[in-house]
């Protein structure tokens, strides 16, 4: 038998381990930015061109490379970084492993022009999915000038997985709010085509507020503890000003940014009852720590980070945080000028100021007025309220339309009317002279009969789809905007760039929903001036926030994997909206209600799972009933 194992190809090795180190546009940007840092550049500029997919540029004005270093970059974990095993304890670098730049050039076009400072000619160096296509001399600047052409040309299922352009972009951008953050020291810019940001060197908090303004400089407070372990410094933000949505959360190791589990819930349990519960800080803290006693060859992205003295680190990160809330937040002064309403549960004790109301400067206390009977008036309003409460309820009916006012006022089609019972799913046709009778169990949950049993429906999840696959259908149109409602005060929404860039992507399809926005001065205000009818009593913003990091999220979802782009973005929206305006487990319905929720329900084609693939109903036989009876 002739042997069958045999190593793999430079070409193949590099294109397998792009899939951990290249993962989308955004990750070039983050490996040639850093690589940009440990050559010492001071001056760093991006370019992107539609969202990285047709040209990444990363140049930068460092020591450069000779000729031979430019062939030898591109080599599998050929680097200048480290040489034995022991430098992994003592690293100052970003970069160490060697495999980057052979995992960027594995799925893309490459073209280097680098230079060494006093060096007469550059080299410019051309490389096609590994091969080296051309190196030439060429007089060109000092430093490096990377061009990354055509991303994932020779791995199309890669390329088609990417998503739209304005979700790959705003990777990119947050990509970079990381590293112009954490390198705060140098002066970096970036240009999409549509946006364009310049940086200029200075202390960390002007960095923070350059990078996301709106007044995140006043919201602030300093941290600066130094030990024998870690030196911790920087800002967490003032527990008024903690956020629902967008929390910007940052923690940096030695100049590199990391994902730390523990470190976040030390720091959530410092605003532990300060804060609403579903609210959470910003946060911006650096860590300098001996490099030895840290751990980054974790993860290929270098991201995951242990530490050997975490348990230390964690008392003294608390202890730090604690101690500037409680030295830079006071209590808020009492007006006593003011009038206050008492005390609202539903707001965990905040006072709310009571409406101002305008006064009448035609109102005379001291006027006499002669026919100004008390007896009569009480009278006549005792007897218009009474003869109001023995009015009798004519059409009862419409109590019951706040429920289903999500169809009124979306400007939909007229509701089905109720199917006769044997076309409801599982009804028997001796069962068909009457309807099926529906309970509410905990005002969480219905149950009807089955042909099965009994059948158990999740009132909530079962009005998500109803409302999922209305908002499918509306968006699906292109055309219909659903009924909107104007707000009373039109609503500020701050966002960093990246999620500006989101809301542009979404901005049609949130309009179809009924949502009236536009851009204020500035690329991250925005303004909110109506609203869809569906969401009445609901926070807009909040609405459109939650949108912002489903469309944005990285993680795959289960409903979405076969989707394209597209569709998949309609998706999360019309997700989104639906469980923001679906009744809630808690909510006690009628009996109309329940009948008609069903009615919508099993009017489906699929009615059995929800939009993220979670049952809606369970079927009881009458075998199951019967071991519990055992």
């Amino acid at each position: 038998m002739s042997d069958v194992i045999r190593l793999l190809p430079d070409s193949v090795a590099n294109q397998i381990a792009a899939g951990e180190v290249i993962q989308r546009p955004a990750s070039v940007v983050k490996e040639l930015v850093e690589n940009a840092v440990d050559a010492g550049a001071t001056e760093i500029q991006v370019h992107i061109k539609d969202a990285g997919r047709t040209l990444i540029q990363v140049v930068d004005n460092g020591k450069g490379m000779s000729p031979t270093d430019a062939r030898m970059a591109f080599e599998r974990h050929a680097t200048s970084k480290i040489s034995v095993a022991s430098d992994l304890f003592s690293l100052h670098t970003m970069g160490f492993r060697g495999e980057a730049l052979p995992s960027i050039c594995a799925i893309s076009q490459v073209e280097l022009s680098t230079a060494q400072e006093g060096a007469e000619l550059g080299t410019c160096l051309y490389i096609s999915g590994s091969k080296v296509e051309s190196q030439e001399p060429q007089v060109c600047a000092r430093g490096c000038n990377f061009k990354v052409k055509n991303l994932f040309f020779n791995v199309p299922a890669r390329r088609k997985f990417l998503k739209s352009d304005a979700v790959e972009q705003s990777a990119v951008m947050r990509e970079f709010e990381r590293l112009a953050l954490v390198n705060n020291h140098l002066r970096m810019s970036i240009s999409t085509g549509s946006r364009f940001l310049d940086l200029r060197p200075g202390s960390f908090k002007q960095r923070i507020t350059e990078l996301w303004k709106n007044g995140l400089d006043k919201q602030l407070l300093p941290i600066e503890v130094d030990t024998a372990v870690v030196k911790i410094t920087g800002f967490v933000s003032n527990p008024r000003h903690a956020r629902r949505r967008g929390a910007l959360q940052f923690l940096i190791v030695n100049g590199r940014n990391m994902r730390h589990p523990r470190f976040h819930s030390a720091l959530m349990a410092c605003y532990e009852n300060i804060i609403p519960h579903d609210t959470q800080p910003c946060y911006f803290l650096k860590f300098e720590v001996d490099p030895a006693t840290i751990d980054v060859n974790i993860h290929p992205t270098k991201s995951e980070i242990k530490f050997e003295q975490e348990a230390t680190i964690r008392p003294i990160l608390e202890a730090a945080v604690k101690a500037t809330i409680g030295k830079f937040t006071e209590a808020p002064a009492i007006d006593f000028t003011q009038d206050v309403m008492p005390l609202d549960p539903a707001r965990d004790g905040d006072y709310v100021p009571a409406p101002s109301t305008g006064i009448d400067a035609g109102y005379n206390p001291f006027e006499v007025r002669t026919d100004y009977n008390p007896l009569r008036r009480e009278t006549q309003t005792f007897a218009t309220r009474r003869d109001a409460v023995r009015q009798p309820v004519k059409n009862w009916e419409s109590l019951y339309t706040s429920f289903m006012s999500d169809g009124a006022e979306l400007d939909v089609p007229s509701q089905p009317e109720l199917p006769e019972p044997a076309q409801l799913p599982g009804m028997r046709e001796e069962e068909t002279h009457e309807k099926a009778p529906c309970l509410q169990i905990a005002s969480k949950y219905i149950v009807t009969r089955s042909r099965d049993g009994l059948c158990i429906i999740d009132q909530h999840r079962a009005h998500v789809k109803v409302l999922y696959e209305r908002y499918m259908r509306r968006l699906s149109r292109g055309s219909d905007v659903m009924a909107m409602q104007r707000l009373a005060f039109t609503e500020t929404l701050e966002l960093t760039p990246a999620q500006s860039m989101l809301l542009e992507s979404v901005e049609e399809e949130v309009a179809r929903l009924g949502f009236l926005i536009s851009r204020e001065e500035g690329d991250t205000l925005w303004k909110i001036e109506s609203a869809p009818a569906s969401l009445a009593g609901k926070d807009a913003s909040d609405v459109l926030m939650q949108i912002l990091e489903s469309v944005g999220d990285d993680r795959v979802r289960a409903d979405a994997v076969s989707e394209p782009a597209a569709n998949d973005i309609l998706s999360r929206v019309a997700l989104v909206m639906a469980r923001a305006a679906a009744i809630r487990r808690g909510r006690s319905l009628s009996e109309t209600e329940m009948e008609r929720l069903l009615a919508d329900l099993f009017a489906l084609e699929d009615y059995a799972y929800t939009p993220a693939g979670n049952p809606i109903l369970r079927n009881l036989s009458p075998d199951r009933l019967d071991v519990l009876f055992v």
